[in-house]
């Protein structure tokens, strides 16, 4: 025998993550059963080659460097003199390789480039999905690009806009799409203020239209466009991305609240540019950035508080119709925020399935045998897998409707045959949207923070550590930048309440809730405690008033939450009925409550259930590594 030290004795034999198309079958599993096979030939080669990129040792470099050089404010805000002088944001290089390399993978601009119509979303997001997790939160400033797009896009669609509007609107659009990381523009959503987070009724940043006058020069001159006519002053309270190139703003005017468009920057001719006095450069656009905020995690990610001093925009839709118009982009960050926490966790389950087949535990009489093989630990991470798998349906079914919605009356290859069955009629993709977005970005991201606590708990004291070390392998970095994101966007209260306002709306309530019936029943077939669940759930809603049904919203939300993954469960196990798929739909009844009995292996015996939960979280290729045998120290 001899004595341990710090360099001699045993050491782990470090975990080996493989490209997460190829080793996550949830992620095989989405893509085959959403897309036609044409498009996953034609595109399932670009997302695997992003699953190889988002792991290789410069990108986890680039998360190390994010994380350790913080955002900070360089200057105090005054120059030597004690005039007064823009405040500049610094970001690492880390932070700013990651952003580019965002804007050349396209993360946010294939939402809007042709050749996968109905399917764009779900081809984009698993990319997006892919890439969250090695992202160092750039995806942030990139699901608000997303959203901008949609919204300048929407606009540009309407006859509404002056010529001098199309212009600068279309400008804008131009670089939100843009793959040229010279060229592309991130945008901010600058909703939050000290009044209430979601609650932005009580905004109190205030437009004022005044039209500066005929050849200004503040504008930029590269590109001609002219800053906006209104002025816009107040103070936003939490702003994520302070150094995207424009923002997306909620302000009061005379008729309400209203959405605005500006650039971050604008040219000022008088400014001094270089230390021989050269003059003309940019300059914020009347924006002052009082202090940066101080998170536990999504540390990289500069989130600032700012004072807006007559700062130039243009007004987006209708006047005081604020609300309905910044929808667009609440709808896609929502969607995008959730597909973030399945990346997350996606990764955890990486590492964990990693770490099951290096790490040896005892079994007794001087048995060892990796996790892998230990029945407790794989049955618990075979139920970690089954959720996660229920959210990601859910998921990227909500991606696939948000795609038929944003792509209506275009041609395309027609979706497999399980999919067609629950593709909506064309007059019910809005109404499902409107309920399936709170539904979903509340249950999942929510689920997914214990879920990914219990993969830090999956390595024991090792998976609690903060591994800059060995970047890879930090899930306590995961854990920590996704439990932000079941606040962002709405909480779980706020979005349980939108949901009860949507299904009881006197307009829209009745089309939200037939297209809600019409996806259960196609999904759920024969599975009739699933359907008179859902029926129960449906004559709730129904005959209860708004005001009282405001107090269940949140058991309202889990409830159409889990009726709607078991309905896709269902239908995914109609369409791949291996032995997999079947076990998995019937532990989730089970354990939701769908069926009569608790969500256990239906195994005869230990060893069949270990098989059993081998192939749940690894798939049905597994093949399980041998017992090590030692012999007693």
């Amino acid at each position: 025998m001899e004595a341990s030290s710090a360099d001699r004795g045993f050491f782990q034999t470090l975990p080996i993550l493989r490209n997460q198309l190829q080793d996550d079958p949830t992620c095989q599993r989405i893509l085959s059963f959403f897309l036609p096979p044409a498009i996953l030939e034609q595109f399932g080669s670009e997302i695997d080659q992003l699953g190889e990129e988002v792991l290789q040792p410069h990108i986890f470099e680039c998360i190390t460097d994010a994380e350790k050089n913080l955002p900070y404010i360089r200057g105090s805000g005054k120059n030597a003199f004690g005039q007064p002088v823009s405040s500049e944001l610094v970001v690492s290089e880390g932070w700013k390789t990651l952003q580019k390399l965002g804007f050349t993978k396209g993360l946010s601009a294939q939402g809007y480039e042709d050749g996968l119509g109905q399917y764009t979303r779900v081809v984009q997001y698993m990319r997006c999905m892919l890439w969250e997790p090695s992202s160092a939160m750039t995806s942030c400033p990139m699901a608000m690009q997303d959203g901008a797009a949609r919204l300048l896009q929407l606009q540009l669609a309407g006859d509404q806009l002056s010529p001098i509007e199309r212009t600068v609107f279309q400008n804008a659009l131009e670089h939100l799409k843009s793959r040229d990381p010279k060229r592309g523009w991130t945008s901010g959503q600058w909703m939050t203020e000290r009044t209430g987070g979601s609650d932005v009724s009580q905004t109190e940043t205030i437009a004022t239209y005044s039209p500066l006058p005929d050849g200004n020069p503040l504008c930029d001159p590269a590109e001609g466009i002219p800053l906006g006519p209104w002025s816009i002053s107040g103070f936003k309270w939490f702003v994520s991305a302070a150094d995207s190139n424009m923002t997306i703003l909620l302000a009061q005017t005379p008729k309400g609240l209203s959405v605005f468009y500006a650039p971050l920057r604008r040219f000022n001719p008088t400014l001094v540019r270089t230390a021989s006095g050269d003059k003309g450069t940019t300059e914020l656009n009347g924006v002052t950035i009082s202090r940066l905020k101080n998170k536990m995690g999504t540390k990289p990610l500069p989130s600032a508080e700012l004072v807006l001093d007559g700062m130039r925009g243009w007004l987006v839709g209708e006047e005081g119709r604020g609300i309905q118009t910044i929808s667009t982009i609440l709808t896609i960050t929502r969607v995008r925020t959730t597909i973030g926490a399945m990346g997350y966790l996606g990764r955890g389950l990486a590492i964990v399935r990693a770490f099951t087949k290096v790490r040896e535990v005892g079994a007794g009489k001087g048995t060892r045998i990796r996790l892998f093989d230990n029945a407790l630990h794989m049955q618990t991470l075979s139920n970690m897998t089954i959720e996660y798998h229920g959210m990601m349906l859910l998921a990227f079914y909500s991606a696939y409707v948000m795609g038929l919605e944003e792509h209506a009356g275009q041609s395309q290859s027609p979706p497999p045959s399980a999919v067609a069955r629950i593709t909506p009629q064309k007059e019910s993709v809005t109404p499902l949207l409107r309920v399936l977005t709170p539904v979903l970005k509340a249950y999942c991201t929510k689920q997914c923070i214990p879920l990914l606590y219990a993969c830090m708990e999956s390595m024991g004291g090792v998976g609690y550590l903060e591994n800059s070390e060995t970047e890879y392998l930090n899930i306590a970095r995961l854990f920590r930048d996704a439990c932000v994101l079941n606040i962002w966007e709405g909480t779980t209260d706020v979005l349980s309440t939108d949901l009860v306002r949507a299904v009881k709306h006197p307009l829209h309530g009745e089309s939200s809730m037939a297209a809600l019936d019409a996806l259960v029943n196609q999904a759920a077939g024969g599975e009739d405690m699933v359907v008179s669940k859902w029926k129960a759930l449906r004559q709730k809603i129904e005959t209860t008033v708004q005001s009282d049904l405001l107090i269940q919203a949140r058991d309202v939300l889990w409830a159409s939450a889990e009726i709607v993954q078991a309905g896709l469960f269902c239908i995914e196990a109609e369409a791949y009925p291996d032995q997999r798929t079947q076990e998995m739909c019937r532990r989730y009844l089970g354990k939701k409550g769908f069926k009569g009995e608790p969500g256990m292996s239906e195994a005869r015996d230990m060893r069949e259930a270990l098989r059993s939960n081998q192939e749940i979280v690894f798939g049905s290729e597994v093949i399980s590594p041998p017992v090590i045998q030692r012999p007693k120290m």
